[in-house]
């Protein structure tokens, strides 16, 4: 019979998977590393995944490495019964001293030149005729579809769950397949543009402009809210994201045409006026 100190180290292993599998965890969602989402929603969302999903399986093979010479010096090196004596004293180990600095050097180079490729690709500007104006306000959304010169304005979330709360939020309607430039603005304070299954967010700064660029390839509906705590219902502003085929991106222009939501929502509906950025000569 093992002793129990020993089936309490053969007991780790058991108790770490049994903790993994009554989480509930798929598959599916290990190799996605628990991001949101599905494949494919945005032309970015794949490079995202594979960054998040590469750069983890990196780090648990040095923990693991770690870990396990961890464990073995502690094992292997442990004071037995009746050792009373001072073990060896070393001064330095060049060999370890020096991996332990080249490779750590190594993993931060790697994960710099491979985040600054990723982020050179998403935030690199698009030409688009379809520039969709995005503004956050406490606590909701306006969205301008300047080629088609309509908008929609929302009021924050009045619901709690009950039938009807989804469908009475703003909705951002995108055209699939269609490259989009999105323009970023606030009307009083900061905010933060996210739809969770784009794998991408931005904030909103009153007197500066931001821009996002994608496109939507997979059609569907998706959540979106605010991710920058922004008052007192900040946990309201939400809203949803339609992706549709092009047929259904028109008629709903049509619809916001129809209810008379001509023209676009311009920067004399902001708080503030007194901004820099609220000089035309500064927005462009």
């Amino acid at each position: 019979m093992l002793p129990k100190r020993r089936l309490k180290w053969a007991a780790l292993p058991i108790v770490s998977l049994l903790l993994i599998s009554l989480t509930g965890c798929s598959s599916y969602e290990f190799s996605r590393g628990f991001l949101p989402g599905e494949p494919g929603v945005t032309n970015h969302t794949d490079r995202i995944t594979s960054l998040w999903v590469g750069s983890w399986l990196v780090l648990w093979g040095v923990g693991i490495i770690a870990w396990a010479l961890m464990f073995y010096a502690i094992i292997v090196y442990r004071r037995r019964k009746g050792d009373n004596e001072i073990p060896p004293q070393l001064r330095y180990n060049m060999p370890i001293e020096t991996l332990f600095t080249v490779v750590p050097f190594i993993l931060v180079i790697g994960f710099f030149a491979l985040t600054a490729r990723d982020m050179d690709a998403i935030e690199k500007p698009v030409a688009s005729d379809y520039r969709i104006e995005v503004v956050g306000k406490q606590w909701s959304w306006d969205f301008n579809y300047t080629e088609s010169n309509v908008h929609e304005t929302g009021i924050q979330s009045q619901f709690a769950g009950e039938k009807g709360s989804k469908e009475a939020l703003p909705t951002l309607w995108l055209e699939k397949d269609v490259p989009l430039k999105v323009t970023l603005d606030a009307r009083d304070v900061i905010h933060s543009f996210w739809v969770i299954d784009f794998l991408y967010k931005k904030d909103l700064i009153p007197g500066k402009t931001n821009y996002i660029y994608f496109t939507p390839t997979k059609l569907g509906d998706f959540d979106g809210k605010c991710a920058e705590l922004c008052g007192e219902y900040h946990s309201m502003m939400l809203f949803n994201v339609k992706v549709v085929d092009k047929a259904a991106y028109e008629a709903h222009m049509a619809d916001l045409q129809a209810q008379g939501n001509t023209g676009l929502l311009g920067n004399d509906l902001n708080r503030n006026q007194n901004l820099p950025g609220d000089n035309p000569d500064i927005r462009g």
